[in-house]
């Protein structure tokens, strides 16, 4: 047989001690079988909840109640243990009845070694075969479920990743960070501490869910023995147990789950999901948290960046505001001053028929000539 018999149990049920004594100890027993034995149905009853049978071989004559009352009874108990009926020749009517009520198998008295064992193992053939059926079935329905929430999870950290690489508001920001790293690490609480540039401190930027004298540390420096670790070591971080008590955040949570924020190879802050409960977080969860965390740091890169544009495109407009009111007051002052030059050549013109002195006339020559580049229209206009 291709199964371990050792491991196989039957229970035994018939009025007749010899026919219990033949099956146990000289068909069954010898071959490996772990067998047990009742002389009724009530007994039975007891010997199937507390031996947990891969097989029953019952007699349909017990006394009381029958092997029939036997099928009833395990159905109604939920026992889904296959039975061997056996009766004296003539009982077929009875063996009918009884695989309408779900017997596998009928063997008739006097009962033979060869026609038990071949039925013993076509019953348990059956067994293993429905079992690994289930097996598969129940391994398959495991794998569809993880496949199903792995899907659940791409889209939820693809619709995560769309969102926050898309906002350069930082309030807006660290809200759907912390939405986010909290829904796929399953967490109750969530925070997020960001170095500070001048004081290379940490500083409790955004959290849910934090306790009361943990929240009100928002915007100031947090310190909670951990997050520095992570900021040294950078890499992610679990906690739970006694590791997790004797730390300042055992106090709120029972398990905690660190992430390191990345830049360029250099952490920038911590992003950290927790739990109330006794449940552990595993690599899955982190490999989801690192995730988040990596959007978080492309997130506030662009942030960053986006507020350097805008301090610049400020910077430019000041610049061309400037330039446009130096523009502005030259032309003003050249529509006010033309007018006067013009009259100015005039008489000077005038003036200069009037003098004797060449060198005089030269000089004054050489003033005509700058005050007309003075009033040239194209200076003016």
């Amino acid at each position: 047989m291709g199964f371990n018999k050792e491991l196989e149990r039957i229970l035994i049920v018939d009025e007749d001690p010899g026919v219990r004594s033949l099956l146990a100890e000289q068909i069954l027993g010898p071959f490996g079988y772990h067998v047990a034995v009742a002389q009724d149905v009530s007994q039975a009853i007891g010997k199937a909840l507390q031996f947990s049978p891969d097989l029953i071989i019952a007699s349909l004559t017990l006394p009381s109640l029958s092997g029939k009352d036997l099928l009833v009874a395990l159905r109604s108990q939920g026992m889904r243990v296959p039975v061997l009926v056996t009766a004296e020749e003539g009982r077929e009517v009875d063996a009918i009845q009884a695989f309408r009520l779900g017997a596998s198998d009928y063997l008739v008295k006097p009962l033979r070694e060869a026609e038990v064992i071949s039925a013993v193992e076509r019953a348990l053939k059956e067994v293993h075969l429905r079992n690994e059926r289930e097996e598969l079935s129940r391994q398959l329905a495991e794998k569809n479920l993880q496949l199903g929430r792995r899907v659940r999870e791409l889209t939820t950290l693809y619709g995560i990743g769309k969102i926050v690489t898309s906002i350069t508001d930082h309030s807006e920001l660290f809200s759907k960070l912390m939405e986010g790293c909290m829904y796929v690490a399953e967490a109750d609480i969530g925070w997020m501490a960001l170095e500070d540039e001048l004081t290379d401190q940490l500083i409790l930027r955004a959290h849910r869910n934090l306790p009361s004298d943990q929240a009100a540390r928002l915007h100031q420096p947090w310190k909670d023995g951990v997050s520095s670790l992570v900021m040294i070591s950078g890499q992610g971080l679990i906690l739970h147990g006694d590791g997790l008590r004797q730390s300042r955040l055992g106090r709120f949570c029972k398990a905690v789950l660190l992430e390191p924020i990345m830049v360029r190879g250099r952490a920038i802050g911590v992003l950290s999901v927790a739990r109330k409960r006794e449940q552990a977080f595993v690599e899955r969860d982190q490999a989801m948290l690192s995730a988040v965390a990596d959007y978080a740091s492309i997130s506030l890169v662009n942030a960053r960046l986006f507020e350097e544009l805008e301090a610049r495109a400020e910077r430019l407009q000041e610049k061309i505001n400037q330039v446009e009111h130096l523009e502005s007051g030259e032309q003003q002052l050249a529509e006010t001053m033309y007018p006067l030059l013009s009259d100015l050549h005039t008489e000077l013109l005038g003036f200069q028929t009037r003098l004797e002195n060449p060198n005089l006339q030269q000089e004054l020559q050489e003033l005509i000539s700058k005050l007309e580049h003075l009033v040239n229209p194209d200076i003016a206009s």
